[in-house]
């Protein structure tokens, strides 16, 4: 990390400023040579009024921030020009830096030199990426959770309890003699073992809702043609999005559209009837159809009221196996309370596509299902990060491991090769003993200025 780095922080195009960030031993000296004031008397954490040259010629007017070591984003000393909109002036003065000395930062290098300059951890550097990415209020409140150090804590606390397991068994092994030592028991690696094992569990359950939160619902509307499936989406959505006709076959493609339920994000997709076919283009709007039902997080099968359940409606639910199912009787306002047998054991509600009232009942019921209301109004203290996913699930195996290698009676000195196991796989998600490859993988996925 001996090179200054150099990128401009906004997006290139007509706008009202741009950002060109500078990090780095010599941003300072690169800078100076381009600004109009002498850089190296101004204050850190100040905003410094005046303008970029090349030689005695003015290229553009902006305002400098000076951000000196240690007490700056990465740790390093840190410049930031802001300047006037366009790409005519940003491409300039980025020529002026990289002539002058700095070299182009690669995608995330900025995030990089604070996460190994100690300034953030892995977990808070994944959360600035889906912060990034956020799309609905509730994944911004979760991504601040990461950045704010939450879920650092949480795992560090972890680290904490098996680091001290280790250190005891170290002192019993090493040093025997000392009468002041914890003994360790087998019990105590188990006692420890389980509340480990407890909160990692804890935290995979509420991963399912951080899922949730960040990358919202998608729900698929499946059944045989012509039983409403494009007035139910048009309705849910309050638009006329699909076309509807009483033609059968009318939908022979995918038609998306999206809306908010408390807070999450809910993808809607009607698809083409799914039928047998001799149509060349419908038949593959119906593969379509399967395939998204693979997708799925909730399957809306409508079921038409009033023509009643048939063999097409049976070889529908059978592509629907190990999905959950919400059934929708529609068309109620031509027969009530129709209901087939079958399906009782799933989720149901009647409904028509004409009546809002039963829509917003729609709307109600998919809340419930996925228990939007107290998701939304918890901390958002979520891990949903499929990396760190991952690596808690590797620490269960770890766990079991352990748990199997006291039921076989190991010596506590073997047990405890498992027991570093486990805090090196904690140690994984935090960062701290992450190898290069993995974190330029990580890393490459920002943008050049971030």
């Amino acid at each position: 990390m001996e090179d200054t780095i150099v990128a401009v922080a906004t997006t290139i195009g007509k706008s009202s400023i741009n950002v060109i960030r500078l990090s780095g031993k010599d941003a300072i000296s690169i800078a100076n040579k381009i600004f109009s004031r002498d850089i190296t008397k101004f204050k850190s954490h100040t905003i410094n009024y005046g303008y970029i040259l090349e030689g005695n010629e003015k290229v553009d007017e902006v305002f400098l921030s000076i951000f000196l070591s240690p007490k700056s984003f990465t740790m390093e000393d840190v410049i930031e020009i802001s300047m006037h909109g366009g790409p005519t002036s940003v491409n300039k003065v980025m020529e002026l830096l990289l002539s002058n000395g700095a070299r182009m930062a690669e995608p995330g290098e900025f995030l990089k030199r604070a996460f190994l300059n100690g300034r953030i951890d892995l977990t808070q550097a994944e959360a600035v990426s889906d912060l990034i990415n956020a799309q609905t209020e509730g994944s911004r409140k979760m991504a601040l959770k990461g950045i704010d150090k939450t879920i650092y804590n949480v795992i560090n606390g972890l680290k904490e309890k098996v680091l001290s397991l280790i250190a005891n068994i170290e002192v019993n092994i090493d040093y025997p003699e000392y009468e002041d030592a914890v003994v360790v028991t087998k019990e105590m690696i188990n006692d420890t073992n389980k509340e480990i094992k407890n909160k990692i569990e804890e935290l995979l359950n509420n991963s399912k809702k951080g899922l949730l939160v960040k990358n919202g619902l998608k729900i698929v509307i499946v059944g045989k043609p012509n039983v409403g499936k494009s007035s139910i989406l048009n309705a849910l959505l309050n638009e006329n999005k699909a076309i509807v006709t009483d033609i059968k076959g009318t939908t022979r493609d995918i038609i998306e559209g999206s809306l908010m339920l408390e807070g999450i994000k809910i993808d809607i997709l009607d698809t083409a009837g799914i039928r047998k076919t001799t149509d060349v283009v419908e038949s593959i709007g119906v593969e379509r159809s399967i395939e998204a039902i693979n997708d799925a997080d909730l399957v809306l099968f409508v079921v038409d009221s009033n023509e009643g359940w048939n063999n097409e409606d049976k070889e529908i639910l059978a592509k629907l196996s190990n999905k959950e199912i919400l059934v929708i009787y529609n068309k109620n306002d031509l027969k009530e309370n129709y209901n087939v047998k079958e399906l009782d054991k799933y989720n149901n509600i009647s409904l028509s596509s004409f009546d809002n009232d039963k829509i917003e009942k729609l709307k109600k019921k998919i809340t419930e299902i996925f228990d939007l209301n107290n998701i939304t109004k918890s901390n958002y203290a979520y891990i949903s990060n499929a990396r760190q996913i991952s690596l808690l699930n590797k620490c269960l195996e770890i766990i079991d491991d352990i748990d199997q290698a006291i039921k076989n009676e190991y010596e506590i000195d073997l047990i405890e090769i498992d027991v570093k196991r486990l805090w090196e796989c904690l140690s994984d998600i935090t960062g701290e003993s992450s190898n290069e490859d993995l974190l330029n993988e990580i890393f490459s996925k920002f943008c050049l200025g971030k």
